[in-house]
């Protein structure tokens, strides 16, 4: 392999284990100010213990996961220099903001908040402390923004000019607010409220079979279920949205993602095959006619164009062709979990269904598989992300800059020892985290009673005497 499908490949491992921990926290915040706003409001009643519980304990995975995340994205960041330096010469005037803009805005926002969020239980009021749980939340989602419009700018430039082979910005809110960018946003904010929802009910789900439990757990898996209940036929309809977004603005990708080789009208719709590219075909194809032009236009006598057109302008076919039936596949599996379990906590308020011990709802059966789909939304956010990214190929930015064009001339030698090391260190931190969620798991730690504010602010600085 030479350095360019080195390079890709490193900096895919890069960006694949960053994008795991940011689409845990976006959503995770969120359910914390939820938390946090229920126990402030139970306040004085029997619930508000469970609500802290809750709180505690999913701000400690909250911790940790940015944590991961912060430390990772540091390192990705670096390669823009390293091993795609054109990118940054010819498009760094509008990318380089845009990272910029995430950093001045949504990072201050989470580190100047994150210690009182962390830290600042018992030492402020209820009303600052769901203030500051609030505040990370939104700078949480406000890094989505800014991260997520430079990603669509990359698959949907707009608002720029080329000066001498460089791109300069010519309107910002065209560049940040791009073709695919409305879709994009709203696709990943939905997949993050999945990733963490799953991840929270599968945890709780976990902490159930071990006998670990305790009034918190059946808070966050009540919450996450009905949470994931609800944004999963949310995420199919902003899918179906993104589709007609990329058929317009990439016919290429959409071509890569059903398998259809050369145009045609009413285009079946190709459920498994294997995509033969040298002979321009898919064998063992399973099909249903005309579904892809229902599907993909909404029209079923609509022409959808094939790879034909694009002559060494088009994705790799192979994997984008399985990611994506990877990540529907999984998205099925993910409705039907989440449809039963809501359909059991519905029936339980019905009365039709007798809580267990501790007033839990769901079967043994359904605990398991909720455990087993812990980590569902990874598989999901992967599965997508290969999508986008290698769907975006042959191009760095689309229809613009080619991106064997701009990649460094390192030696392969070189690029192939920093991605070893780079996977390396990745498996063991990603283990390590697989790891410390499923002790903490098993051993949570009760919150401490809160401190009163009258008695705290009578003690001397260094601390009581």
């Amino acid at each position: 392999m030479d350095a360019l499908i080195l390079s890709r490949i490193q900096f895919a491992a890069n960006i694949s284990f960053h994008i795991l921990f940011p689409t845990i926290n976006i959503a995770l915040c969120w359910f914390l100010v939820y938390f946090r706003f229920r126990h402030s409001a139970a306040r004085g009643t029997a619930q508000a213990q469970g609500w802290e519980e809750a709180y505690y304990f999913w701000t400690k995975i909250f911790a940790l996961t940015f944590a991961l995340g912060v430390v990772s994205g540091v390192t990705m960041s670096f390669q823009f220099g390293t091993n795609w330096p054109g990118y940054m010469e010819r498009a760094g005037n509008i990318a380089g903001p845009l990272l910029g803009y995430e950093v001045l805005t949504a990072f201050f926002l989470e580190a100047t908040f994150l210690g009182i969020m962390l830290f600042g239980r018992g030492r402020v009021s209820d009303r600052v402390h769901l203030v500051a749980t609030l505040m990370v939340a939104g700078g949480t989602t406000l890094s989505a923004f800014w991260i997520l419009s430079l990603n669509s700018w990359m698959q949907t430039p707009a608002g720029f000019t080329m000066i001498d082979g460089k791109m300069h910005a010519e309107s910002w809110l065209a560049i940040v607010f791009n073709p695919s960018f409305p879709y994009r946003l709203v696709h990943k904010l939905l997949a993050s409220t999945l990733t963490a929802g799953f991840l929270m009910a599968g945890l709780s789900a976990f902490q159930l079979l071990r006998r670990t439990s305790n009034t918190g757990t059946h808070h966050a898996l009540r919450t996450a279920v009905v949470a994931v209940a609800v944004a999963i036929p949310l995420q199919i309809l902003a899918g179906d949205a993104h589709g007609l977004n990329t058929l317009e603005h990439q016919p290429a990708k959409i071509a890569a993602i059903e398998g259809i080789w050369h145009t045609e009208k009413s285009a079946p719709l190709t459920l498994f095959g294997w995509p033969n590219e040298k002979a321009g075909r898919t064998d063992y194809a399973v099909q249903v006619p005309q579904l892809a032009s229902l599907i993909l236009a909404h029209d079923i006598n609509a022409e959808i164009r094939g790879l034909n057109e694009f002559p060494n302008a088009h994705p790799p076919v192979a994997p984008v062709f399985w990611s994506f039936r990877v990540m529907v596949g999984m998205g099925v599996l993910m409705l039907a979990v989440a449809w039963w379990c809501a359909w059991t906590l519905w029936r339980q308020t019905r009365g039709r269904v007798t809580p267990g011990p501790a007033h839990n709802p769901f079967s043994p059966a359904q605990l398991r598989v909720l455990a087993a789909m812990t980590f569902s939304g990874w598989v999901a956010t992967l599965a997508g992300w290969f999508v986008t990214e290698i769907g975006r190929q042959p191009f760095l930015v689309y229809g613009v800059f080619r991106t064997a064009n701009l990649v460094a001339e390192h030696p392969p030698q070189m690029v192939l020892s920093t991605l070893i090391a780079y996977l390396a260190v990745y498996a063991f931190l990603l283990v390590s985290y697989v790891l410390v969620l499923m002790y903490m798991a098993q051993h949570p730690a009760q919150p401490t009673p809160e401190t009163p504010q009258s008695a705290q602010a009578l003690e001397p600085i260094g601390g009581p005497a």
